[in-house]
């Protein structure tokens, strides 16, 4: 796969708009960030299909949702899912604005791995609770 590396000032634009687009149902309605598993979606227009992309649980973002510095968008607190919708490995998550408006979608994977999501797990359990102490999504 080929790649590209952006100045420190076009990425932190870029993941500014990001943000931006986040936060733009305001401060009553904050972004979430929806775990799934299966294959992510050829885009974020195309609706998970309930089968092979099941609903694991749902995390919510503070308003506003993070801070850009460094190429890096830094999630502020992120409210866990106390239970669980599903059980599965999570291997993607879809980030919506608060009306549900889809903005990005991204890999997710255990800590150190390639995902742009990082958990401590991704075995998530049905009724069990869902939490992320960090969520960096970097450029």
């Amino acid at each position: 796969m080929a790649t590209i590396t952006l100045s420190t000032t076009v990425g932190n634009s870029m993941l500014s708009q990001l943000l931006a687009a986040l936060d733009a149902s305001g401060a009553g309605s904050h972004a979430t960030c929806k775990l799934y598993t299966g294959a992510k979606p050829a885009n974020t227009g195309v609706a998970p299909d309930g089968t092979t992309q099941r609903l694991l649980g749902t995390l919510t973002a503070s308003f506003p949702s993070g801070t850009v510095a460094g190429k890096a968008l830094t999630f502020d607190a992120i409210t866990q899912d106390a239970a669980a919708d599903d059980t599965g490995t999570c291997t993607w998550a879809r980030f919506s604005t608060g009306a549900g408006v889809a903005i990005v979608d991204v890999d997710a994977s255990t800590i150190g791995g390639a995902g742009f999501l990082q958990m401590n797990t991704t075995s998530i359990v049905a009724g069990g609770p869902i939490s992320a102490s960090t969520c960096v999504i970097s450029i």
